[in-house]
Parts: structure tokens; sequence; C-alpha cells
């Protein structure tokens, strides 16, 4: 066999799963041949995808070191580079790699990519414009662009972005799922939402899906899959890890991982040890995906993602398990017609919910979630009595809407003196930390009343961070999750605003799992009015942050026994209806 025809064979075992063959026969062409570029380019690929990426920068150097005026060398370098978490080396390969070749639209989407990383969104969207001029229905190009406008506080133009996209390609899965998971930032009617995600439904065809067949029998030991790209450190994982640590006896659990590895992670170590199969998913084609579920045996799949990054509804299409259901990472309706049920509970979709969604709600009261808190997480402590009242907020800035800054302003008016802290990744950047304290000073919060914060040195620094802050406000209409369970254990109350959808109402649920309905408002000046008496009561703030956790440890937000008994449930429940021929939604 030629080394072409090896290399070609190492790709379709790539593609097929079977990476570790793939990368043994490809270091064995480039023992061969040391200064065969191709053969080394490949290897540095298929050693990034398995998550060696050190590695795979030493070989798409000596790639790039024999042929320097390839673009595409320069450009696998770059990416082998971002996995290694060096975006700026990164942006200074895709640079080089147009500069070579400016024609080469790729090396653009990896400069849009690399500069997001680096804080540079206003240059993530120009590199992603040029790419588009090249060419101009690139869907992963438009993808980039509406990321890094998100990133940079520009909402309304990404939602722009990606409207005209899914205009110029209606069939492209990705645009319309991102498309639909951006819509949730945005103050737009419930039944609007509901109906971006029936269009992102109506992609896909009922007569393609060709579901495996298996025993129907209620009563038997049942295998499990959790799809998911966030099993690793994650705030997602706080939430998935009570499946694994509650599966019933005799049941199986299969993970299948969508992101890339992560040898190092603690916290993915944890989810492998508690999974009886392990699939690493991010390089399978959605075609492998499928049939990776279907060899395993799944009879019950429970995708995590929906259209979040790292999802693969579109490896759904054809239905892979008998029984698939979403939970816990996205907020809304996926859309997709393969999937038959959602885990919620009544208070995020009360009744006349299922009008707005597509798959048969299962409610498993009192809360859909059950919160893992953090080993990094120190003692809560209060904010220094002489200071001023801090009011906060840990969330992302594309969910601080005008309506948002309309709730915090009203609060801050409440408590004269008062300040805001807000924490959020994408204030690392300078444009965009400019365009965030325009848009609340607008909103009439006064810049000397606003303190930014974008990063802290660790995740221990993180949560001490909460130190400083006497009352967490929510965002709405998309609720914080992971930061309002943060917040609470550290010792901060949090006030929020019951909406009428699922991400705006999940806030209410966590506070009503936690003991806490008090906090919850159903009029913007009943925001105002709990956020300020929470505010004025240090006697009651000293109270709550000395006993908040042997409270929450109480409460049924972090009774996981009790939530994987009604999650494990639910699913048996699932598969009940489908051996007893109970029609799908």
């Amino acid at each position: 066999m030629s080394s072409q025809q090896t290399l070609q064979r190492a790709l379709q075992d790539a593609q097929s799963g079977r990476l570790d063959a793939a990368i043994a026969a490809v270091r064995t062409v480039v023992r061969v041949q040391p200064r065969n570029a191709d053969a080394l380019q490949m290897l540095g690929l298929l050693l990034a995808q398995s998550g060696q990426h050190g590695q795979a920068v030493v070989q798409l150097e000596r790639a790039v070191s024999i042929a320097p005026q390839v673009a595409g060398y320069r450009n696998n370098l770059g990416n082998a580079l971002m996995g290694a978490g060096r975006a700026r080396d990164a942006a200074a390969q895709f640079r080089a790699a147009v500069e070579v070749d400016p024609s080469y639209a790729r090396a653009f989407l990896g400069l849009g990519l690399a500069l997001a990383e680096v804080h540079d969104s206003d240059g993530a969207v120009e590199a992603c414009r040029r790419g588009l001029a090249l060419r101009p229905t690139w869907p992963e190009l438009a993808l980039c662009a509406a990321s890094a406008l998100e990133a940079a506080d520009r909402l309304p133009e990404a939602i722009d972005w990606l409207r005209s996209a899914v205009a110029s390609s209606p069939a492209h899965e990705q645009l319309r799922g991102r498309l639909a998971f951006a819509l949730n930032y945005a103050a737009l009617p419930a039944v609007e939402l509901a109906a971006e995600h029936r269009a992102y439904r109506d992609r896909i065809s009922r007569a393609q899906m060709q579901p495996p067949d298996r025993p129907r029998d209620p009563a038997r030991p049942i295998r499990i899959g959790v799809l998911s790209g966030d099993l690793r450190t994650h705030s997602v994982g706080f939430f998935a890890e009570p499946i694994y640590r509650t599966k019933l006896p005799g049941d199986a659990l299969v993970s299948f991982s969508s992101s890339a590895p992560a040898p190092h992670d603690a916290v993915q170590a944890r989810f492998r040890e508690m999974s009886d199969a392990w699939v690493e998913a991010a390089m399978l084609s959605d075609d492998a995906l499928d049939r990776a579920v279907r060899e395993q045996g799944i009879d019950v799949l429970v995708e995590l993602s929906g259209h979040t990054r790292g999802g693969r509804l579109a490896a759904l299409d054809r239905k892979p398990a008998p029984v698939i259901v979403t939970a816990i990472g996205y907020p809304n309706t996926t859309g997709h017609p393969a999937v038959d049920w959602r885990i919620v509970d009544t208070v995020t979709d009360p009744a006349g919910a299922e009008d707005l969604c597509t798959e048969r709600l299962l409610r498993i009261d009192p809360c859909f979630l059950c919160y893992v808190p953090s080993a990094d997480a120190g003692q809560p402590s209060m904010p220094p009595a002489d200071g001023p009242v801090t009011f906060g907020s840990f969330n992302l800035t594309s969910k601080v809407t005008d309506a948002t800054i309309a709730l915090w302003a009203a609060a801050l008016d409440a408590v004269p003196g008062s300040r805001l802290l807000v924490k959020s990744k994408s204030i690392a950047d300078p444009s965009t930390r400019e365009r965030v304290q325009r848009r609340l000073a607008s909103g009439g919060i006064a810049p000397e009343r606003l303190e930014t914060v974008a990063y802290t040195a660790g995740a221990a620094e993180h949560f001490a961070l909460y130190g400083r802050v006497h009352v967490a406000l929510d965002t709405t209409p998309y609720n914080g999750t992971t930061t309002t369970c943060e917040a609470l254990w550290m010792g901060v109350p949090v006030v929020t605003l019951e909406g009428d959808r699922h991400a705006a109402r999940v806030g209410a649920s966590l506070l009503r799992a936690a003991g806490k309905p008090g906090w919850i408002a159903r009029t913007p000046a009943e925001f105002a009015s709990i956020a300020a008496g929470l505010a004025r009561d240090r006697e009651g703030l000293v109270a709550w942050r000395a006993g908040a956790r042997g409270a929450l440890r109480a409460s049924s937000l972090l009774d996981v026994d009790a939530y994987g008994a009604r999650f494990h449930g639910a699913l048996r429940d699932a598969w009940a209806a489908w051996c007893g021929g109970a029609p799908q939604r």
C-alpha cells in the first residue's frame, strides 16, 4: 500500500471513530518518510483531534518548516495552537496563511476564532467580513461572526447576521440552530421564539427516521446514553453529575462526549469513572455518531446540549435510539422531531407550556435540576460592614438586555449609594467593556456606581468574589442557572423576575427548590422592592450567609438521591410509554 493510500485509509478510520489506529498508521508513514509534509500535517490533525494538542503543534510546525508556502499547513497549525490554548500564536499563523494566499477563506475563519479568543471581538468580526467577501454564503464564517458579535455585546447585529445567513442557506442545520439559540437572549414573544424552533424542526422529515427496535419490556434493565459536549469542567457538569451518581441497579450508562478529549480535566475523569462505557464523539461524523449509538444498544438517549456549543442534534436525524430525551443544558424546546421528551418542572413549564414545545414534557417536581457544588468554593464571607451596598451579576453580558438593565437600575435607585459589580468574560475585550458601560449608563446606571471584572486568577478567586456582593440580581428573559446556584452556595441572596417562558422561569424554579420563594418577583416594581429590602437588612444577610449551606443541603436543590429517583423514574416512564406503543409527539 502506498503512503498516499495509507493516509487515505487513516482518514477513513478517524472518521469512523478508530482514531488510535489512524494515528498509528500515519506515524508509520512519518517514520519511513520524515519529510513527507502531507503525512506530518495529517498526524498533527489526528493528534489534535485526540486531545494531544502539544504534540500536534510539533508535527504541524515540522510540516510548515518543510512547506512554508502552503497556506493549509499554516491554517492547520493555527488550529492546533488554538487547541493548545495559544490563541495569539494561532492568530499569527492564520495571518501568515492569508499573506501566503489572500484567497484562502478558511484562514479568515481561524483568524476570527483566534481574535475572539484573545478578546478582540471587533477584529474577529472584521476577519469574518473579509472571509465572507470571498465566500459570501459560507455558513461557518457566518456562525463565527455571530459568535463574535454576541461576545462583543452586539446581540441584535448577531441575530440580523444569522437571519441573513439562514435566508441564504435555509436548509443548514447549524445556522438554524444557532439562530434559535441566539433568540433565547432576545426580548422576543414566547410564541415567536417557539415558531423559530419549529422552523428548525421543519427541515427534518420523519420519513428519514429509522429507529432501532429493542425488546419492549418496561421492567428490564435498560442502556442509557448521555450525549453532551459538557462532560468536563463546565456549568452543565454541576447538574449532570447527579444523573450518573443515581443510576438504577442493573441499568447501564454510556457517555458520548462530543467535545475534544480533556485528559487532565478532573471532572471529565470523574464522568469517565461513573460511565459503563465512554465514546469519544467529537471526531465522529453525524452518521458515525448515529452508528455508535446504535452499536452501543442504547434504549434511552439523553442529550444535554440542545443548540449550544457541542450539541449534535443533526446526528439524531435518523433517530439512533428508540427513546430520546433532552434535559438540563438547553433552556427551550429543541425543535427536533426525533427528540421525544423534555425534562422540566411545573414552575419552568406550567400547564399550557406544551404549546411552545415540540417534545412531550416530563415534569420532575420540585425542580428539573440538582446542583452539585464545586470543590473550589471556599467558605462564604460578608462584605465589609463599612462599605457600600453592592449588587452583583456574574452572568454573561449577552443576557443583559434592556429589560435587565431597567430592573437593575431600579434596584440601585431604591438603595442610595449602592453599587453594581458585573463579572463577565466578555468584558476582557476593551471595546466590549466600553459598549456594556455605555448601555448600562443609558439605562440609568451611572459609571461611578459600576465596577466590571472580566476574569479572576482561578476558580477559587471567582467564588471569593461573591464575598464582595450583598445581593445578586438575575437577568431576564434568560435567567442565570449556574451563577444563581453559585451565589446561593456562597451565601448571597438572588432576586429573580418570574417570566413567561422556560428560560425566564429557571430562577424561580431554583429559588423555590432552595426554599426561598420570597426572593421571586412577579413585577419589575416588586423586583426592586425585594432587592432593596434584602440589601438594607444586614442582620438578615449575615444570618443567611452563615446558614446558607446548611439550608441548601437540606433543600431539594442539593438532594441528589431524591433528584436521581425522579430523573431516572422519568426515563423509565418514557421507556414504558414506548414499550406500550404510545405514539411519540
